[in-house]
């Protein structure tokens, strides 16, 4: 009997441990991060993260792109390129991919509004195609009556993409792969 209540006794014990390894894993992957990593922040003085983008760069309004800007704090050694990639994740038919835009130059930290479609693009830079059949920026444009997420999502590389205009989001997912320095995010929402 007294085997058996030890054997108990060291099974909570083990599952005690590894719960408590499990949490302190789970606090460092919500949050807890090095102050000397690399982080990108981007940000827009058209909306601020998590709040709605105006009308003016949707569908609804002239359809331009935002102005962004971007910094980096402990900026990694390398960057030779920027790719930035919007999408709509809250899309009934899945993730819905609004603009490609890669090979932006490493001295690069800021794009104008108006950017694309009808604004020019930094010489070297090279727009992809988004699911709307286009090489050009495609502002949110939900269904009616849905609030939808828009992320722009903006990589650092250590190299330029070896992809030509027209590229899909998939083909620069997979050149990225491998090359990504640090990365960083703007959310906004819309709702027609």
């Amino acid at each position: 009997m007294l085997k058996y209540g030890l054997l108990i006794l060291i099974g909570v014990a083990c599952i005690g441990l590894a719960m408590a390894a499990g949490c302190s894993k789970e606090e460092d992957d919500n949050g807890v991060t090095d102050p000397t990593d690399p982080q990108l922040t981007l940000t827009s003085t058209a909306f601020e993260s998590g709040a709605t983008i105006p009308d003016l760069y949707t569908c609804e309004g002239t359809d331009i792109s935002p102005q962004l800007q971007w910094s980096i704090t402990n900026e990694p050694e390398g960057i030779v390129s920027f790719a930035l990639i919007v999408d709509d994740p809250d899309a009934p038919v899945g993730t819905w991919v609004h603009w490609v835009f890669f090979n932006l130059p490493a001295a690069t930290a800021s794009l104008p509004e108006g950017t694309s479609p009808d604004g020019e693009i930094p010489v070297g830079c090279i727009e992809g195609i988004n699911d709307f059949g286009n090489s050009e920026y495609g502002g949110p444009c939900p269904p009616t009556g849905q609030n939808h997420r828009y992320y722009f999502r903006l990589y650092a590389l250590d190299t330029e993409l070896d992809l030509t205009a027209g590229a899909t989001r998939t083909q620069v997912d997979q050149a990225m792969s491998g090359h990504i320095l640090v990365e960083g995010s703007l959310m906004g929402r819309y709702e027609r």
